[in-house]
């Protein structure tokens, strides 16, 4: 009896240290197994959360019958238009446009472009600006050496590069659509056992750091999308207005950088600086200006508000995450960085307050 109750704990310790190594060795391989497409999964998490409130409306309007897929189908298809359909803007604005590019770039090469007139009146920079446009922009030569001519063997390269690079983000678009439908299809499933997990490993705290997260995504797909998003629509009619060519294309990619802190400027800028060179002085200060008033009220009133209100997270912290995020992640990171932080700034909040008792 005594050499037993001195075996058997031994023995339970070295189980469990086993059964420890095993499980951390399994998860290490399946993250490896996993790896190239542990973007597409954590991007379909990204929008089961955000389209969950709307989804379980649906489903609460439409019970789900045996099998469960109409409702999920429809809105994992949502999803997937929310992507197409701005691209494919995009893509068929370029093709309409390709040719007369193209036409533009060879009449630059071949007689080059006049000095504009509001160029000289620069202040400070202007003699500057009109000595390098002479040298490279009026100068047929300069155009030419600036545009250069591209290889046909550099074009096919590209090109092939660029339909493999294609190729993979699409099979990661049609993965990340799929793991989506499983996602609305058996989100309650997946959330009850992520709670006994997490109660299990971490105990009450391990569910308030989720539903954290979740607050923390979808503040900031409201007031990083939604707003980007309402800019890019603003900004898109004033180019209308304005008289700056394709207004539907550069609308589209303005949306699109408004979703990245400080990216709208570029864009509005680039097209004022069109209408400048098209001598519409007027309009293109008009175009700044507006420009600029809605990136400071889409900054400083209603990104605070939507992020910051969602997480309980100083804008700061919301704009650290966002930006430390990006250049870590790539684009998760406008969603990883401000869940990341809300999570540490709960747990710093927790541990001063002295909250260990739940």
């Amino acid at each position: 009896m005594t050499e037993d109750s001195g075996v058997e704990p031994a023995a339970s310790t070295a189980q469990q240290v086993m059964r420890v190594t095993l499980a951390v060795a399994l998860v290490a391989l399946g993250i490896w197994t996993l790896w190239n497409y542990l973007p597409a999964l954590v991007w379909a998490g990204i929008f089961a959360i955000a389209f969950w409130p709307l989804y379980h409306r649906a489903q609460t309007r439409w019970p789900p019958g045996r099998r469960n897929i109409l409702v999920p189908a429809v809105f994992t298809s949502a999803v997937a238009l929310l992507f197409v359909m701005p691209l494919g803007l995009v893509v068929i604005q370029l093709g309409h446009d390709a040719s007369s590019l193209l036409s533009w770039v060879r009449e630059i090469r071949a007689t080059g472009i006049p000095v504009p007139d509001w160029l000289s009146r620069l202040p400070l920079a202007g003699p500057l600006a009109v000595e390098w446009w002479r040298t490279n922009l009026a100068d047929p030569q300069g155009a030419a050496a600036l545009l250069g001519r591209p290889e046909r063997g550099d074009m096919a390269t590209f090109s092939r590069h660029l339909g493999v690079v294609l190729l993979h983000r699409a099979i990661l678009f049609g993965f990340m659509l799929l793991a989506l439908f499983f996602l609305f299809r058996d989100g309650l499933h997946v959330t009850a056992q992520m709670l006994t997990a997490s109660h299990r490993a971490f105990g009450p705290r391990g569910e308030r750091v989720g539903r954290q997260i979740i607050a923390s995504v979808r503040g900031t797909v409201d007031g990083l999308v939604l707003v980007g998003l309402g800019e890019g629509v603003l900004l898109g009619i004033a180019y209308v207005i304005a008289g700056v060519p394709h207004p539907a294309l550069l609308g589209s990619l303005t949306a699109i950088a408004a979703m990245i802190p400080f990216g709208a400027p570029f864009m509005f800028g680039a097209a004022s600086l069109l209408l400048l060179a098209q001598g519409a002085t007027i309009a293109a200060a008009a175009m700044l200006a507006f420009g600029f008033a809605v990136v400071f009220v889409a900054d400083h009133a209603i990104r605070p508000v939507l992020i910051g209100g969602a997480t309980r997270l100083p804008f700061l912290w919301v704009l650290l995450g966002i930006l430390g995020g990006v250049e870590t992640w790539g684009l998760l990171g406008l969603f990883l960085g401000p869940a990341i932080m809300a999570v540490l700034i709960l747990l710093w909040r927790e541990w001063t307050e002295g909250s260990d008792s739940c």
